[in-house]
């Protein structure tokens, strides 16, 4: 039985064919399909697939990272039918790994999952300070804030951060945090919405804290 093009589009991110998805993408805009349609049912289903193989471990980082390549590659045809169509991403998530901390590896992976969730993102990359969080919050909305963390030594700058954000924002995002050394009680202790275990669970919980539906 032959799959359609939307399946099409799915597996192929599922096999991480960088070459393969943009130009199924390319095909089923041809077909008439809506860009709304090729991203839910498509890319979005495909990355939802790829995300649930890492979190079942039968995918590694490699493989997300080049399926990400793949999504990427395939949005840059898509994005300006996307936005022709006003489609807009499914939440917006602020990225940053705090004051103190150089390490990016994990928050990375953790942005590429949740913009293969259907999330805008905007990272702040590495050692940024709670006011800069506070600061990029009052110039636009964020759905969530994501911290991460790899050395115990930076992990109090998490708690900074959130009682910066806590404090003087009237209404402040979810905030999510990460890495190695945190844990869920941590998490809890420090007033934080969530805990991600790793790059798949946290997107599912930037998901739920946001109240947005998973592609199916």
């Amino acid at each position: 039985m032959t799959m359609s093009i939307l399946a099409q589009i799915k597996q192929s991110l599922v096999e991480c064919d960088e070459q393969k998805t943009p130009k199924l993408v390319e095909q089923a805009l041809s077909e008439g399909y809506s860009a709304k349609k090729i991203l839910d049912d498509g890319l979005l289903a495909g990355m939802s697939e790829v995300g649930r193989l890492f979190r079942d471990g039968e995918y590694f980082v490699p493989e997300v990272l080049i399926a990400a390549e793949a999504m990427k590659a395939a949005l840059t045809l898509l994005k300006p039918h996307l936005q022709r169509a006003g489609v807009k991403p499914r939440a917006i998530a602020l990225m940053g790994t705090v004051k103190g901390d150089l390490h990016d590896i994990g928050k990375n992976l953790v942005a590429t999952m949740l913009e293969g969730a259907g999330f805008e993102v905007v990272d702040l990359g590495v050692d940024v300070p709670p006011e800069r969080f506070v600061q990029s919050c009052r110039e636009r909305f964020y759905d969530m804030v994501g911290l991460s963390a790899l050395l115990t030594t930076t992990m109090p700058m998490m708690e900074a951060t959130i009682r910066a954000l806590r404090e003087t924002l009237p209404h402040p995002p979810k905030i999510m945090i990460g890495g190695a050394p945190v844990t869920e009680d941590y998490a809890k202790k420090i007033g934080a919405d969530g805990y991600g275990r790793d790059a798949a669970t946290g997107a599912e919980l930037a998901l739920r804290l946001c109240l947005v539906t998973p592609a199916q």
